[in-house]
Formats: C-alpha cells, structure tokens, sequence
C-alpha cells in the first residue's frame, strides 16, 4: 500500500506542477492588449487632410496593431456629410477637418494638432472604446451593420469598407475576418470571389492594397505585408488597375466641358470686346497708317489681358482652398456655385429681355467707363498697351468675375497642380479667342474698328442671351448631379 500510495503521490504532484505551468499561458491569452478606437472625420480633397491621413492610417497603424480607426470621409462620401454636424452637436467636437474624436472630453482638430499630439493620445487612451453617436463600446461587442453613415474601419494591414449607407448586412462575418489574424481561411474559401490591386483613396494620395473580398454589404481589403510598405500612387496614374466599387471611388477632377463653358461665357462678354475695340481706336488714332503697330499693339494687350487673368485664377483658386477645411463650406460649395451660376444665367437672361447699359454683374458699370477710356487712351505703343492692358483688367473684373469665381471654386478641388495649371489655361485661352479673332479680321483687313463696334451693338442682346443659356444650364447640371 505504501508503495500505492508513493505512486499516486507522484502522479498528483505531476499533475499540479502542469496545472501551474499552464496557468501562466492562459492569464496571458486571456489578458492580450484590448482594441483601442478612434473616430477620424476626413475629406478628400482637403490639404489639411493631405498631411494627417498618411500619419494616421500608414505611420500609426503599422506601430500599434491594436489601434482600428472609424473613419468617416465627408467631402465624396455625401453621407457622412451630416454625421460632422451630429458629433459636434453630441459631443462639441468642432465642425472643421481633419478631426480625430476619443472621447466625450478629447479630440484633435487640424493638422498641426493632429500630427503633434497623436502619438500621446493613442498612448494615454490604451483599450479606448468607439464614441458612436448613440454610446461608447469596445469594438469587438460593436454591431457594425448599426454604425451610423458610411465608414471605413482601419487596422494595421487590412481596411473594412461599407458599401452601403443603410441596411447593411454581413457585418458580424466581415468584422470576424477584420480581426481575424490570419486570414488563410478567408483566401481559400469560395464563397467569397478573391479581387487584386483595389484602390482606397486618401486625401492627396491612393493606397493600393493586393488583395480584396466582398462581404455582404462590406468590402474587406488587405495586403500581405504591413500597411506603410503599401504602394501609394497618385489618384489617375494608368498603371494601376482599381477594382473598388463605385460607390467609393474618387473623383476630385474637374470636367474640361465645364470649365469651357465657363470660359465662353466670359470671351463672349461685351464689356471684353469693348475693351479691346476702345483700345485699337486709340492706336489707330495716334498711328492712322501704322497697321503693324496696332496688332502688335493688340497682341501685347491681349498676352497683359491673359496673364493678369490667369494670376487672378490662382488667387481665386487659393482663397477657395484655403477656407476648404471648414467642412461645410467644402460640402455645400458645390451647390453654392451652382446656384450662383444660376443666378447669373438669370442676369443675363435679364438683359436680354430688357437691355439696359452697364447691366448689375454682366457689364462695365457706367460710372466706371470714362476713367478706362481716359486710360486707355494713352496706349501709343506695344509696351504700354501691355502696361495698360494689365491695369484695364481692374476695369473688367466686375463684369468677367461671375464665370471666373465659378471656375476658380470648382477647380479648389483639384489637389495637384498638374491637374490645376492646364485646366486653368485652358479657361484663360477660350476668354481671349474673341480678342484674337478681332486682331485676325483687323490684319486681313476685312474688319474695321468701327464695324466691330457696330457689330457689338447690334448682337449685344444675343450675347446675352447665349451667356444665360450657358450658365444656366451649367448651373443645373451642377446642382442636380451631372
């Protein structure tokens, strides 16, 4: 029996000593660092957001592999627009862009804030819970088909998308997978079609992630290695092929019909060609027989003209990039141009149907003309027709700017210069055509002075009319989506 009972003695004590050796295994597992949360509200398109986005979803979520950001994007992803206004209104968070949201009593707006202070955020707020507009929760206890808007939800190597606004489904199954470690089990399976080189666009710039699955209404992308060794392209470069739904992709560029129509709106605006027809007069009259002279004359005025105008562009298009950051200014500006274009066709149309001289936004103001004429007057040679043509622009602005302050917000969208300078050319090029026929006809002779004036006069209404048309229907095409 002793010998029995030394047995049992030993096998007991084995057995403790592997209870306690595998305590400590099972204390770790069941204490592995809880998710931290953060609400992130973007734009794409803001210059603000150009400098935070990269920070946020490349350089922190590759250090902390528990960090998932709640990403709500509001300038192309209408919305999420709404979705600024009802944090600020929950938890005063502020109504500007970019805005990192970690409690009820912290958040960081701007991109200098956001840049300097991530770091001691992510770091005093360890396990920090999502603030949803209804409570706070851990995001693993999180129903994500609830979550309101359209988000994308960010963590380390791996982005979950929603696809739709409302009434989504598959959420459980797409999140398991979102936090699910290895994903072998998601890549073998057939239920789910696999997708390669899927474009998310940030602001200023595009990740491509390798690999893609659509979940429901979610789409779950991710790559094999970490995030910041993503391949980031511009947003139109060829070489990559997107296979992002429609639903979230971006499009920040400008149609070229539009800012064409614009632009003829301005060439074809009276005052202009009375500009130039005042100051051929005033060559002509100082050198009656010197034809040579008064299109070399003309051309400098025009180039003055050209350059001045595209210099004022790149200041219109400054102040509306730089108020960009207030969010619901950039989510309504849109439709505010649009409504002011209509506004404009409607003045037009106005003068049309009862023309009256020095019209309100079409025409020179009648107080303003005897000083541009005085001015103008002086021109004797090319070099003061090009000192003189780029002062007269003063003179135009009142009458040209309505196109101009149009173009200039649409083109504020635009975040590469690339993209900018030539559309910003091109509108510059189509306002002085009319100017350059007018110096043609005068070279060939077909044309004098006082037949373009004539001429001005007589189809003065009908330019006003072919200016509202554009513009209004430009402006509705705006506003109602095209």
């Amino acid at each position: 029996m002793s010998v029995q009972k030394s047995i049992l003695f030993l096998l007991f004590l084995g057995v403790a000593a592997s209870s306690l050796m595998s305590f400590p295994l099972i204390s770790t597992a069941n204490t592995s660092q809880p998710y931290s949360c953060f609400v992130y509200f973007t734009g794409i398109g803001c210059p603000h957001c150009a400098r935070t986005d990269p920070v946020i979803f490349q350089q922190q979520l590759s250090k902390h592999h528990n960090l998932i950001i709640l990403e709500y994007e509001v300038y192309q992803t209408k919305n999420n627009a709404p979705l600024l206004v009802s944090y600020n209104t929950e938890y005063q968070s502020d109504l500007g862009i970019p805005l990192l949201i970690t409690d009820k009593q912290t958040h960081l707006i701007g991109d200098n804030s956001i840049i300097k202070g991530i770091n001691q955020v992510i770091t005093n707020h360890p396990g920090n819970k999502c603030l949803l507009l209804d409570k706070s929760s851990d995001f693993s206890s999180i129903n994500i088909d609830k979550v309101s808007g359209q988000p994308k939800f960010w963590r380390n190597n791996r982005v979950l998308i929603s696809l739709k606004n409302t009434d989504r489904k598959g959420g459980d199954i797409a999140k398991k997978y979102f936090l699910q470690k290895d994903l072998t089990s998601l890549i073998d399976s057939h239920q789910f079609p696999l997708r390669h080189n899927i474009a998310v666009p940030l602001s200023g710039k595009t990740l491509i992630f390798s690999n893609g699955k659509q979940i429901g209404d979610y789409l779950l992308v991710w790559n094999n290695t970490k995030l910041n060794q993503a391949a980031a392209v511009s947003k139109n470069s060829s070489s990559v092929s997107s296979n992002l739904p429609n639903k979230i992709q971006s499009n920040t560029l400008i149609g070229w019909g539009k800012i064409i129509s614009l632009a003829a709106v301005d060439a074809i605006n009276p005052c202009a060609l009375a500009v130039l027809a005042l100051m051929l007069s005033a060559i002509l009259i100082y050198n009656p027989h010197q034809k040579k002279e008064m299109i070399t004359s003309g051309l400098s005025f025009i180039l003055a003209v050209f350059l001045l105008y595209f210099i004022y562009g790149l200041l219109i298009v400054k102040a509306f990039t730089l108020i960009n950051s207030l969010a619901l200014f950039r989510i309504w500006l849109y439709r505010i141009l649009a409504l002011l274009a209509i506004f404009l066709g409607g003045l037009e149309l106005k003068d049309f149907i009862y023309y009256k001289p020095g019209g309100f936004m079409t025409e020179m103001p009648l107080s303003i003309r005897p000083k541009m004429k005085k001015i103008i007057s002086g021109i004797t040679t090319p070099a003061s027709a090009f000192a003189i043509g780029g002062f007269v622009t003063i003179f135009l602005l009142p009458c040209t700017i309505g196109p101009y302050v149009i173009a200039g917000g649409l083109l504020s969208r635009i975040n590469t210069f690339q993209h900018l300078i030539p559309r910003l050319l091109l509108y510059n090029l189509v306002f002085i055509i009319p100017m350059l026929l007018v110096i043609f006809l005068v070279y060939k002779g077909t044309s004098a002075i006082k037949d373009i004036h004539q001429w001005r006069k007589t189809n003065i209404r009908q330019l006003h009319l072919a200016a509202g048309l554009i513009l209004c229907i430009l402006g509705f095409i705006m506003l109602f989506g095209a």
